[in-house]
């Protein structure tokens, strides 16, 4: 399987649950705007595909698989956002040799707009991660729960980012999972941990309220659920307001299609993650009819094998 595909409907008020609806079918003759987001996440300094050994992953994967696809995808494709969610360090040897030098530089190539911070992106010292957006990093990082004021990383990563395509506004807010326990104090510095629910709920309240964001996007490494309760992006989901799609990390979920996790106004949010490795890329688009609020999205994520 190459790729798997879904329709839905969002309603000015939440999601619709429908069954095959096309964005056509959704919006009748009515002008529309497609905003697609690609997406990927724990790609763990994945850049060349896995070993043709006959192993579960074998062939798959690749940095040059995933550039060719998202130029691809950028061609046919007028809005596109190109979004990570964090763990872009550690797993290869090309990490150990370049400490994030490498998977920066590529990362700037492809064009991502954002990425947030994993456990394993401090993995080489908070010193090292900082030098390295200084020095190969053009695109933008985003977390509000990591407080990170008496850190080398004050001021290199934003709470918030709004972007335009066409005539949307697009909020994005990232955050990150508690590193104590999961990373060496000594790696992080005097890195702070807040509760991600309450400030991405205040976060996000700002960007639709106050912003008049058309769509707000979470880029989250929490993990897509855990069998305690720990915070996780299906925990964020549900006790969320004015959060539209929290596209995962950390877990390393292939989702087959993403959750629709109802929230405290009883609307829907969608909640995707796409594995690790770099095995699959994902991608959402979403047509927004503004005049009656309506949105209708759909899921089509790519096998790079």
């Amino acid at each position: 399987m190459k790729r798997r595909t879904f329709i839905r409907q969002m309603g000015a008020t939440g999601i619709l649950l429908g069954s095959g609806l096309s964005p056509a079918l959704a919006f009748s003759d009515r002008p529309t705007t497609r905003l697609t987001i690609l997406h990927t996440n724990d790609w763990h300094s994945r850049i060349e595909p896995f070993p043709e050994d006959g192993g579960r992953n074998s062939g798959q994967g690749g940095v040059v698989r995933r550039a060719r696809k998202i130029a691809q995808l950028r061609q046919e494709n007028t809005n596109v956002l190109l979004l990570d969610s964090g763990d872009i360090f550690q797993g290869t040897p090309y990490f150990n040799l370049y400490e994030g030098e490498l998977e920066f530089k590529l990362m700037s190539e492809m064009g991502y707009d954002a990425a947030t911070i994993g456990n394993h992106d401090f993995d080489a010292g908070i010193e090292k991660l900082a030098q390295q957006m200084d020095q190969h990093a053009n695109f933008s990082f985003i977390n509000c729960n990591y407080d990170l004021r008496n850190t080398p990383l004050n001021g290199k990563v934003l709470p918030h980012k709004i972007f335009r395509r066409g005539e949307l506004k697009i909020g994005i807010l990232g955050v990150g999972i508690e590193l104590d326990g999961l990373v060496p104090a000594s790696l992080i510095g005097e890195t702070q941990y807040e509760d991600p629910i309450a400030i991405a709920n205040k976060t996000a309240k700002y960007l639709k309220e106050e912003e008049d964001c058309d769509l707000v996007i979470c880029l989250s490494h929490l993990g897509y659920r855990y069998r305690e309760e720990k915070v996780s992006d299906m925990i964020l989901a549900a006790q969320s307001r004015n959060i539209d799609v929290i596209l995962g990390g950390h877990t390393h979920t292939f989702l087959d299609e993403p959750t629709i996790v109802k929230n405290r106004n009883d609307q829907g949010v969608l909640v995707n993650q796409v594995g690790w490795a770099g095995i699959l890329l994902g991608r959402i688009d979403i047509e927004f009819e503004k005049r009656s609020g309506k949105r209708c999205f759909s899921c089509a994520n790519e096998w790079l094998g």
